[in-house]
């Protein structure tokens, strides 16, 4: 007669290990967004007219405009070109993050939804 409710196979030791490497995983995890929060990631527009520079915790930090960019009758396209080096700084702060996700996760399949 089968048992009822039990895992064969040393379940519980296994379930233990999970934890552990849960419990590793969160702590990499916590310390790479620390690291993560303070890297600064710069972007240009304009042919280095603007430049942008955010840090990992999204926030702009620095704004550098060259002198020729400054027209007081085009304030419409520097506003543009900031626009445009502000989003792709983000955009590399996000790739960043991704990317160490991506370490942290690699093995464990869980990108793609649930395997169930």
């Amino acid at each position: 007669m089968a048992k009822r409710g039990g895992f064969p196979g040393g379940m519980p030791g296994n379930m233990n290990n999970l934890m552990k490497q849960a419990q590793r995983m969160q702590r990499q995890m916590e310390e790479s967004q620390k690291e993560m929060e303070t890297k600064e990631f710069s972007a240009s527009a304009g042919g280095g007219a603007v430049e942008v520079t955010v840090t990992g915790k999204k926030e702009v930090v620095k704004v550098k405009l060259s002198e020729e960019v400054v027209d007081p009758e085009d304030i419409e396209m520097l506003e543009d070109l900031v626009v445009a080096a502000t989003n792709e700084a983000l955009r590399k702060a996000d790739e960043a993050n991704a990317e160490i996700m991506n370490k942290m996760t690699g093995g464990l399949g869980l990108g793609g939804g649930l395997p169930f």
